[in-house]
């Protein structure tokens, strides 16, 4: 005997019609942001000094920019997974609840889309 749904037998779903999605997405996005770390902690230490205009010329060189950007999307999806796990199971009250799930999916977003700005902004600059 099952307590599963039919429906849900049939499209091999749990009750959330989610499966193991959410699970599956954050270990990849780990699993990709692995090698981008360490890519970028070479690039850094690599540098001949710290100062901005040899970070900006580096930002702005070959494959950096790609990089720099997938580093960041990654990060902050990765970032907004965890964080979206934390408050979902321990945020008991459905309004704060979904209150700091549309902020964190706001604050997630907006970093990403500035962070990628900036990168492309330096990038395209430098192309001058």
């Amino acid at each position: 005997m099952s307590l599963r749904a039919p429906l849900a037998k049939v499209l091999n779903h749990g009750a959330a019609h989610d499966g193991v999605h959410h699970w599956v997405v954050q270990r990849v996005t780990a699993l990709a942001l692995a090698p981008l770390v360490v890519w970028l902690m070479c690039q850094l230490l690599s540098l001949p000094d710290s100062s901005y205009h040899t970070v900006i010329t580096w930002i702005g060189c070959s494959w950096n920019p790609v990089l720099l950007s997938l580093l960041l999307v990654l990060a902050c999806w990765h970032a907004w997974l965890g964080v979206q796990v934390v408050i979902e199971d321990y945020i008991h009250t459905f309004m704060s609840k979904t209150l700091l799930l549309l902020l964190s999916t706001f604050l997630h977003g907006s970093i990403a889309v500035s962070g990628v700005y900036a990168v492309l902004r330096i990038a395209l600059r430098s192309v001058r």
